[in-house]
């Protein structure tokens, strides 16, 4: 049977036992349906049987009798299986139990509907590395996991890493390493035993380190909540059929991550993966072979904790420098602010090094470029002290403080701490402390993730930026770039936004080229053209991570409008991308899309007697091209005029009133001009000018300047164009 002929067939199953009034049913099989419908591979047919899937979806939550009100649901985000087929109603980022992650965020601003240029954006970012990851949704807490035979995924297995190809056997399954399988042993999953072994996923290792520690210390599940089945207790179990489901924040929303638990074995009968000391434990290697598959096998070549607690628990990511050599840098500032969220469950935190040379790593007992999980910060007697973990779960610090110091290790430093360094010296884990000052010689940056909870509001919109659109490099011209106009009030505090890039395939990972950052303007929330001009009032750091994110301080006395610029420092491809929103206050975060109803190209050119300057040469100034624009008929219209011209030459403009529409009315101006002559590029941006003739004229700098230039009008009204020399 054909795959089209497949989900019709599942789809009139459905219908009849819907009819027959087989609830449970019914609502697996749309559920089929759907799913099947995203997994088709030609384009056309899915998109042809969409609207069956957002028909199934919609039925299939209406038999679960939920309503959404604008409100997050308790479990997950309310979005279906298909983002072509997306409920009206946004997700918020805190989309689990209240009970294992924090209180759910309120959706801030008025549109709760995802448009349907976010719907294709999820729908193209769902497929990731040739395999699709449907939207993690309410449904899915029904999801079928036992089988008369085990199963096994219908991806296939996944691509070995060298190192692991150099010593593989064969796949085997968790049934056949335990007698006794456990997801976790004990009442929670202990980050001491963690083990990398030959996977390059450091970061990642580091990432469960400090996220299974944290659920130790604060008793919130932020880490197993994602994984199921799960027992009646809400809590993670071994499922003898050998299918999970991973719930992991990719790509602006929760997706499903689906695995079998083959693991790869080598030769003298050792996991070729990361796995736990406890050989009937496997949440380790489950969470990492989920992430892995995502990633597009274990020939992983690396990312950061950021991107990885991310996926993980959808906490927010942040980059702080260990070093810097910007004037206000305060390194003291940066250790006490890591210290509070720390200790108050606020962050999770890694650090990493950065590249030391063979010699320093063997002096030192560090790994060059490699990330480390930080379990605890503290200060005593002025003394600033970080205990971290190996992911290796051995091979520590050799400087200050690791268990073969002598000198610094008093018995008071020692009772404070709990810290014995002759017992640890006996046992290498990984785990030891060194002094923040050692941090900063040979490290390079903190890996923050913030919890979402420490907010109440947040709003999230998903955007795709066009190869073709604008120019490549944001040096003379943004007013092409997407843009957002974001009102705060009055307050303390402040807001903070994410920009996520999209990344649908492993190769972004081995060369990536897109340096993202969020440029903020103090300009009332309208477009901005120039990017210095006026300068921003963040001038976000262009980096090639998927995630950047910047923090807009409220101002006590007034409420702010601001404009948001998406910027790169050189696009390449079209780039898919989620801008989030979190404040303690509500907020106002919008797109400034085309308000223009007509939209005039021209082609014209400086040449002869008609390349004559600018106004400090009057004798030649009016011989430049000359356009009569009528603009009307409606009583007044917003107009844009842009002008762009070879950026080795000084461009401007001039608009002057002929007549208006209305004799009686007297004209706001006699002319505008775009001011200082810029390279390339220049705009006017008028609101609000009376219908009536105007007259535009384009100009370079200096005379004798000839070059073809381009001329772009648009207007909210109707406007006709007539070149008079």
């Amino acid at each position: 049977m054909s795959g089209e002929g497949e989900i019709r067939s599942i789809l009139g199953r459905a219908l009849d036992a819907d009819e027959a009034g087989r609830r449970d049913e019914a609502i697996d099989l749309y559920g089929q349906a759907v799913e099947k419908i995203l997994r088709l591979e030609d384009r056309e047919k899915r998109e042809k049987l969409n609207k069956f899937a957002k028909q199934a979806l919609d039925r299939a939550e209406e038999l679960k009798g939920i309503r959404y009100t604008g409100q997050v649901s308790p479990q997950v985000s309310p979005v279906t299986h298909t983002p072509t087929a997306l409920q009206p109603v946004r997700s918020s980022s805190a989309a689990v139990s209240p009970s294992r992650a924090g209180p759910a965020l309120e959706i801030s601003g008025s549109q709760r509907a995802y448009t349907n240029e976010e719907k294709k954006v999820l729908e193209h970012t769902s497929h990731i590395n040739a395999k699709v990851y449907v939207p993690f949704m309410d449904i899915d807490l029904q999801e079928k996991f036992h089988f008369p035979m085990p199963f096994t995924d219908k991806d296939g297995p996944l691509e070995l890493a060298p190192k692991q190809k150099r010593d593989f056997v064969r796949w085997v399954r968790v049934s056949e390493l335990s007698e006794n399988p456990q997801l976790i042993v004990g009442d929670h999953a202990d980050f001491y035993s963690i083990r990398q072994t030959v996977v390059s996923d450091c970061s990642f290792v580091a990432s469960l380190a400090v996220a299974s520690q944290f659920e130790k210390k604060f008793k919130r599940r932020i880490l197993t909540s994602i994984i199921y089945p799960r027992n009646g207790r809400d809590e993670p179990i071994y499922n003898p059929s050998g299918k999970y489901s991973i719930r992991m924040h990719v790509n602006g929303i929760p997706r499903k991550v689906v695995i079998d638990d083959h693991l790869p074995l080598g030769r003298y009968n050792q996991l070729l993966c990361s796995y736990s000391s406890n050989k009937n434990e496997f949440w380790v290697s489950l969470l990492e072979k989920a992430y892995m598959k995502l990633m597009g096998g274990y020939d992983f070549p690396g990312s950061n904790s950021n991107i990885d607690l991310h996926a993980l628990t959808g906490w927010i990511p942040e980059r702080a420098l260990v070093k810097s050599t910007e004037p206000d840098f305060n390194a003291d500032a940066v250790f006490a602010r890591l210290q509070e969220g720390l200790s108050m469950g606020r962050c999770l935190v890694t650090v990493a090094t950065g590249e030391l040379t063979d010699a320093e790593a063997e002096r030192t007992g560090l790994v060059s470029t490699h990330a480390y999980a930080v379990l605890d910060m503290r200060e005593i007697d002025g003394v600033k002290l970080l205990q971290l973990k190996n992911p290796w779960s051995h091979l520590r610090w050799r400087g200050n403080y690791s268990e073969l110091d002598v000198v610094h290790w008093t018995p008071e430093l020692q009772r404070t701490l709990g810290y014995d360094p002759k017992l640890a010296a006996t046992y290498d884990n990984g785990v030891f402390w060194i002094d923040y000052r050692s941090i900063m010689n040979f490290f390079d940056v903190f890996y923050l993730n913030w919890d979402p909870a420490l907010f109440q509001y947040t709003y999230c919109i998903h955007q795709s930026w066009s190869a073709g659109v604008g120019p490549t490099k944001d040096a003379y011209n943004v007013g092409d770039n997407p843009q957002f106009s974001l009102t705060v009030p009055a307050g303390r505090g402040s807001v903070w936004i994410l920009l996520t890039r999209h990344i649908t395939s492993i190769e972004d990972f081995r060369e990536n080229h897109e340096y993202i950052t969020v440029l903020v303007y103090n300009s009332s929330g309208r477009r901005v053209y120039y990017p210095t001009d006026p300068p921003p009032y963040i001038d976000g750091v262009r980096i090639n991570s998927p995630h950047y994110l910047c923090k807009i301080r409220l101002d006590p006395g007034a409420e702010r409008r601001y404009t948001l610029v998406v910027s790169q420092y050189e696009k390449t491809a079209t780039i898919y991308y989620s801008l989030r929103a979190y404040s303690r206050t509500k907020f106002e975060l919008k797109q400034l899309g085309p308000r223009y109803s007509t939209v005039e190209n021209l082609n014209g050119e400086w040449k002869g007697k008609t390349a004559g300057g600018c106004l400090n040469h009057p004798q030649t100034y009016k011989n430049n091209p000359l356009y009569r624009l009528h603009v009307g008929p409606a009583d007044t219209s917003d107009l844009v005029i842009e002008l762009r011209g070879p950026k080795v030459y000084q461009v401007g403009l001039d608009l002057t009133v002929a007549s208006l529409a209305d004799e009686t009315r007297t004209a706001p101006f006699v002319s505008q001009k775009t001011g200082v002559y810029r390279s390339g590029f220049c705009v006017l941006d008028l609101e609000a000018i009376p219908a009536g003739v105007y007259q535009v004229r384009p100009s370079t700098f200096l005379p004798e300047q000839e070059s073809p230039f381009f001329l772009k009008v648009k207007s909210t009204t109707n406007v006709v164009i007539e070149k008079l020399n």
